[in-house]
């Protein structure tokens, strides 16, 4: 038996639901903080257990550089090596391997390509995606894939998605079934309603424990990524989970949820933390801001998390100024509790049957009202 999804209620085309897996269950729609090489940037993984993540993401490409796939599997497998016992969801290298541009070499059999780190010469193929995963004990893994660049003619699309299709089959050999793990497919065609179509027949075909849509958020806008997730999402199983890859804002999850999506990751409410971005309930704000630099008031009067408990925004203020760490960590701890708390919000609307039709930023505040 693999990992298994009920879907408990409906929202229009939103999901609530529910997958089991051999670390856990995660409730969704569900957001993924990124720990793409074995750790959440700033972030101790009791920490960010604290905030409500169930599940987190790791990737292919940088563990199996350093510290090696090998060393990890030594080490009893990820979920021990960096102290996270829940589901984990690896990428499978593909996105990182073909933004390298000038330090690969794309064939069918895969790419070759040299590292960022010390530039020594990799071969990355379906088969050793899967087997790099499955040393890392991956809870899903990830069909190998190219990510096809954004924008893109018709035929370039055509052809970038069908090598990816190939590669899924290949994925799919290579893999090995165990209860409670399972491995997704990742629908390609860029912003061609056919091609689309064309993938996730291709992927039914070979058969997925979930279905991942990727090659979106790479440039082509809001309006356009949720134009083509309301044509691609009729095409997936409604028994399997979905994920959007790389995705995003919180308006951007709201309308993707809104469309049918089930499972989100992104490097923005970390990325953002570091950079000293949060996200609060009265929208973004950016504490490098003189007008910050003398308000007692807390970053977010509705939030939970130790930035908002305890901490002044001109505490905060001061901590970016000062480039001190605790800055970082704090606020890196609060997008991740804001992010959360809107998917807990999510889950509870679609579950009473809430509409979460109309304009996504509106339906975040409403979510996520200021105190």
């Amino acid at each position: 038996m693999t990992l298994s999804f009920s879907l408990l209620s409906t929202a229009g085309s939103a999901r609530r639901g529910r997958i089991e897996t051999a670390h856990g269950t995660i409730e969704t729609p569900v957001f993924m903080p990124v720990g793409t090489a074995a750790t959440v940037k700033a972030m101790r993984p009791e920490d960010v257990a604290s905030t409500g993540a169930q599940i987190i993401l790791g990737n292919t490409y940088h563990l199996m550089l350093r510290p090696t796939a090998e060393l990890i599997e030594r080490h009893g497998g990820l979920h021990k090596f960096m102290n996270w016992p829940g589901p984990i969801l690896t990428d499978s290298g593909g996105f990182q391997v073909m933004s390298l541009t000038e330090l690969r070499k794309m064939t069918e059999e895969g790419v070759r390509f040299r590292s960022h780190i010390d530039g020594s010469y990799h071969m990355l193929t379906p088969e050793r995606s899967i087997e790099i995963q499955h040393m890392l004990d991956a809870t899903i893994t990830m069909a190998f894939d190219e990510c096809t660049p954004y924008p893109a003619t018709h035929e370039q699309a055509a052809d970038s998605m069908r090598l990816s299709m190939r590669w899924a089959k290949r994925s799919k050999d290579a893999f090995r079934a165990r209860e409670g793990y399972g491995l997704f497919g990742i629908v390609q065609g860029s912003v061609f309603p056919d091609l689309r179509e064309e993938s996730a027949a291709a992927l039914k075909d070979i058969g997925f424990e979930g279905y991942a849509i990727g090659g979106l958020a790479v440039g082509e806008g809001q309006a356009q990524m949720f134009e083509a997730l309301g044509f691609t999402t009729p095409h997936l199983p409604q028994d399997k989970p979905r994920y959007l890859m790389g995705v995003g804002r919180p308006s951007d999850i709201v309308g993707a949820v809104a469309r049918g999506i089930d499972m989100f990751d992104c490097v923005m409410p970390t990325r953002s933390g570091r950079t000293a971005q949060a996200f609060t309930r009265e929208g973004e704000l950016n504490l490098r801001n003189a007008k910050h630099a003398d308000d007692p008031a807390p970053l977010d009067t509705g939030c939970s998390c130790p930035a908002c408990r305890s901490y002044s925004r001109a505490y905060l203020r001061h901590l970016v100024k000062a480039e001190e760490i605790l800055g970082m960590m704090l606020l890196t701890w609060h997008n991740l509790q804001f992010y959360q708390d809107l998917m807990t919000a999510l889950r509870e609307v679609i579950a009473a049957g809430d509409d979460l039709s109309g304009d996504p930023q509106a339906i975040v505040q409403r979510l996520l009202p200021p105190v």
